[in-house]
């Protein structure tokens, strides 16, 4: 048993997994035989093939939860990521159904009301909900830099000015990301999610965004100030770096404690690679 599992209160996890690369970093820092995956359907990328796994759609609240139990659970984490889904087309079952009106009800306050009813409905059936960021300790960012790539004082405007933004759209629970260049709001996340925002980016007029060969740009992430962080924590990696890159930016601002990074090494070699920043300031900054 891992460090980060004797201090644990739970003894076998189902780890709820949707896309990216989280789920993965999450299997690697745990004992494989205390843990048991739900493969979201439509969402997971990892096919799981070398763990104990199941495989349920996120509108089969029963069925999980069944499988949890029957598997011995008594705890729950939710991590990678997962799009609002259609609704109507949504394959549900009793429990989903009976839980759907509460969820519909509090979509209309935003995600992070929505997060707390599935939070709370797992809660209810004795499930401790566990964060991402309590099992990856060692992935949590602290105050400071990633890489060698210092971010000259055009960039630090930036990085004030996307940190800013972030938190007001945080507040109205829109979401987590804004990328700001030369003082100008060039996108703000709000259901599209951080990549396709950064797409959206690199498909502007080249006037209004940097290039590899003359970087200009800050992506801010962080959580908002009202969210369930044991269930939608900020997350960067590779890609969002790569992304980063084509957009032309020149870096990266993340909130100490109030992100995750997935596969670190990595994403310091794709930043000293391709020449961009990632520094993580204090939430007061």
């Amino acid at each position: 048993m891992t460090d980060t599992q004797s201090a644990a209160s739970w003894t076998r996890l189902g780890l709820i997994a949707g896309g990216g690369g989280l789920p993965r970093e999450i299997l690697n820092a745990l004992d494989p035989q205390s843990v048991l995956v739900i493969r979201l359907k439509g969402f997971a990328d990892d096919p799981f093939d070398d763990i104990e796994h199941v495989e349920h759609s996120v509108g089969e609240i029963g069925a999980i939860t069944r499988s949890l139990i029957s598997a011995g659970c008594d705890a729950v984490c939710f991590a990678g990521y997962v799009t609002r889904p259609d609704f109507k087309a949504l394959r549900l079952d009793g429990a989903g159904l009976k839980l759907l009106p509460r969820v519909l009800a509090a979509g209309r306050k935003g995600d992070d009301a929505i997060l707390r009813v599935v939070v709370e409905a797992f809660e209810r059936e004795g499930l401790t909900v566990v964060g991402a960021d309590s099992l990856l300790a060692r992935n949590r960012l602290e105050a400071g830099r990633l890489g060698r790539i210092e971010p000259d004082a055009n960039a630090q405007a930036d990085a004030d000015k996307a940190m800013h933004v972030a938190a007001e759209i945080g507040r109205l629970d829109i979401g987590q990301g804004a990328v700001v260049a030369d003082g100008l709001v060039l996108a703000v996340e709000a259901q599209e999610g951080t990549n396709a925002m950064l797409e959206r980016v690199a498909g502007l007029p080249a006037a209004l965004r940097g290039s590899p060969d003359e970087r200009r740009g800050v992506l801010a992430k962080r959580p908002k100030p009202i969210q369930e962080r044991r269930i939608d924590m900020p997350v960067v990696g590779v890609d969002t770096v790569r992304l980063c890159d084509a957009a032309g930016l020149a870096g990266i601002v993340l909130e100490a404690g109030g992100a995750l990074v997935v596969d670190r090494e990595a994403v310091i070699r794709e930043l000293d690679a391709r020449g961009l920043f990632l520094v993580v300031r204090d939430a007061e900054a």
